[in-house]
């Protein structure tokens, strides 16, 4: 349960690092995400999520 913890932590330093840094890049790229269909951000999704777990196996293999 730890490594979970762990885990979203990062991700809530990496998405609090990026709109820290580049707060208008970040607005550029939801309002892309608002005018991209769903079925091409459904695949994105499902390509990082299973890139994400490619190297979680990796990693922890």
């Amino acid at each position: 349960m730890s490594e979970l913890m762990t885990a979203l932590g990062l991700v809530l330093v990496v998405e609090g690092v990026l709109y820290a840094l580049a707060p208008g890049g970040m607005k550029a790229v939801m309002r892309s995400a608002l005018e991209t269909p769903d079925q091409t951000l459904r695949i994105a999704g499902l390509l990082a999520a299973g890139v994400g777990v490619f190297l979680v196996w990796i990693i922890r293999g």
